[in-house]
C-alpha cells in the first residue's frame, strides 16, 4: 500500500462552536466522507433559548446537507394546528385596536408558507436529534478559543484554547454565535464589524405550556402560529414541542443603551414589560401576565445584529465564518436557521471537492483558499440583505415602517415579497455558482 504524502492525507476541519449551525455542518461533512471536530466552550451542551423556526428554504437545505438532519428536524418540528391536517399559514393580528366589546384581536392579513413549510421546534430537541448522527469523539467540551494561527502552506492551521491547550486543522470554521471569537480574529479585534450593534429593542422569549397559552390566547390561537402586532411591540407565537408548549417572543422598544454588551441577557423590568402592552387587547395582556407572573426572574434578550457593522468577507486564509457569526440578524424573518443551513451546504459540497479531487490533493492549502473565497462570495450578499430585510421587517410589523405604516394591504405585499425571496432561493444554482467560483479561483491561483 503505498504511503500518502502530506498533502495527501484526509482533510482536516475544526468547527468552532456547538451550536445548531455548527452540529449541522458535521452532519453534511460527516455525510459526505469529511473528517471533522468540534470544539465547545461550554462543559455540556445547555438549551439557550427556547425555540427555532425553519423556514423552507432552511428544510430544503437541510435536507440536501444531509437526509437524516432533516428527518432530525422533522422528528421534533410542530406543525400549525393538526399535524395530519395542518393550518399553512401565519396570521397576522391586529392586537392593539381591538373590539371593545369582545376585546378580541383581528385578523387583518396572512402569509401561506407551504405544505407544513414553516415550523418551529425547541432547540434543545432539535440539537439532540442531530447528535444521534455524530459519532463519539467528534466533540470536546471546555475549549474556549483564545486564537488562530495559519502558520503557512506547510503546516496545519494552530487554534490556541483558554485552557492552555492547542489542535491543528486544515480548515477552521467559525460556527460560534452572533459574539464569534473566529470573526474577531479574522477582521482584528479593532475593526468596526468584529462586534454586532444593539437595535435597542429587546425581546422576552420562553416556553409556556399550552394549557396556559390556551386560557390567554384562546384554542385556536393556542395551536397555531400567530403574530399580535402593535405600535411599538408585537408578540409572535409559535406551537413547538409537539404540541405541548408554544415558543413566546415578545419585543419591546428601548431608547437606553444596552447595560453590559459582553451579555446578550440582563434581568427585566417586570413593569416596564407590563406596560409595553398596557394598551393591547386582552388576549396579549392576559398571556405576557402569565409569563411575567410565572417567572421567577425575568430575564430580556437584547436584539442585536451585523447590518451596521457588515463584515466585508467571511473568510481569511484558511479560516472562515458561518451562520450568525458572519451574518448575524434579528429574529423578525425568523431566517436565522435557514441562512446557518444554506452557509453549511456550501461549505459541505465545496470542502468535499476539496478533499476527494485530484486539484484538491495536489494543491491542498490553494484549494482551500479558494473554496472559502468561493463561498464568502456567494452568501456575502443574500445573508446581508436577510439581515438588512429582517430589521425592516421589525419595523413593519411594529407599524413604524415609513412606507408600509398602518396600511394593511402595504404590509401584506412587502412581507410576502421579501419573506418569498428569503423562501424560494434556488439553492441548485447557488451550489452551481459556488462550484464554478472555486474552479475559477483555483485555476487562476494553479497557473499564476
Amino acid at each position: 500500500m503505498a504511503i500518502k504524502t502530506k498533502a495527501q492525507q484526509p482533510l482536516e476541519v475544526a468547527v468552532i462552536g456547538g451550536g445548531v449551525v455548527g452540529l449541522a455542518l458535521v452532519t453534511g461533512l460527516l455525510y459526505r466522507g469529511v473528517s471533522v471536530k468540534v470544539y465547545e466552550k461550554s462543559s455540556s451542551f445547555r438549551p439557550v433559548g427556547a425555540g427555532i423556526g425553519f423556514t423552507p428554504n432552511a428544510m430544503r437545505a437541510l435536507g440536501m446537507l444531509h437526509p437524516k438532519a432533516l428527518e432530525a428536524q422533522q422528528k421534533v418540528a410542530t406543525a400549525n394546528g393538526d399535524p395530519d391536517d395542518p393550518n399553512d399559514w401565519i396570521r397576522y393580528l391586529d392586537a392593539y385596536h381591538h373590539n371593545s366589546e369582545e376585546d378580541e384581536e383581528v385578523t387583518i392579513f396572512k402569509l401561506y408558507c407551504g405544505r407544513r413549510g414553516f415550523e418551529g421546534c425547541v432547540r434543545a430537541d432539535f440539537m439532540n436529534e442531530l447528535l444521534k448522527i455524530i459519532p463519539d469523539g467528534i466533540i470536546e467540551f471546555g475549549k474556549s478559543l483564545e486564537n488562530i494561527i495559519d502558520r503557512g502552506d506547510d503546516e496545519k492551521v494552530l487554534m490556541q484554547f483558554r485552557d492552555g491547550t492547542t489542535a491543528e486543522a486544515d480548515i477552521v470554521i467559525g460556527c460560534d454565535g452572533i459574539k464569534s471569537e473566529v470573526r474577531k480574529i479574522i477582521l482584528g479585534k479593532n475593526h468596526l464589524a468584529a462586534e454586532p450593534s444593539y437595535n435597542h429593542q429587546y425581546a422576552l422569549r420562553g416556553l409556556v405550556p399550552m394549557d396556559k397559552a390556551i386560557a390567554a390566547l384562546g384554542e385556536y390561537k393556542g395551536r397555531n402560529r400567530h403574530m399580535h402586532l402593535g405600535p411599538g411591540s408585537y408578540v409572535a407565537t409559535v406551537p413547538v414541542a409537539l404540541g405541548k408548549a408554544i415558543n413566546l417572543v415578545a419585543f419591546i422598544q428601548d431608547p437606553d443603551e444596552w447595560p453590559d454588551t459582553t451579555q446578550l441577557t440582563a434581568p427585566a423590568d417586570k413593569e416596564k414589560v407590563l406596560q409595553a402592552f398596557n394598551d393591547f387587547g386582552r388576549p396579549v395582556r392576559n398571556l405576557i401576565r402569565t409569563v411575567v407572573d410565572t417567572s421567577p426572574r425575568l430575564d430580556k434578550w437584547g436584539i442585536f445584529d451585523c447590518v451596521d457593522r457588515q463584515s466585508p468577507t467571511f473568510t481569511k486564509g484558511r479560516v472562515c465564518i458561518a451562520g450568525d457569526a458572519a451574518h448575524a440578524a434579528s429574529p423578525h424573518h425568523g431566517a436565522g436557521a435557514g441562512m446557518g443551513m444554506e452557509d453549511n451546504l456550501v461549505l459541505a459540497v465545496l470542502l468535499a471537492e476539496v478533499a476527494t479531487s485530484e486539484e484538491g490533493q495536489d494543491n491542498r492549502a490553494a484549494s482551500i483558499r479558494a473554496a472559502l473565497t468561493a463561498y464568502s462570495n456567494v452568501r456575502l450578499e443574500r445573508t446581508q440583505w436577510v439581515a438588512e430585510s429582517s430589521r425592516t421587517i421589525g419595523e413593519l410589523l411594529e407599524w413604524r415602517y415609513p412606507p408600509t405604516m398602518s396600511d394593511w394591504e402595504k404590509c401584506e405585499a412587502e412581507l410576502t415579497w421579501r419573506s418569498h425571496k428569503i423562501w424560494h432561493h434556488d439553492q441548485e444554482a447557488m451550489l452551481r455558482t459556488a462550484q464554478a467560483d472555486y474552479e475559477r479561483i483555483l485555476h487562476r491561483t494553479i497557473d499564476t
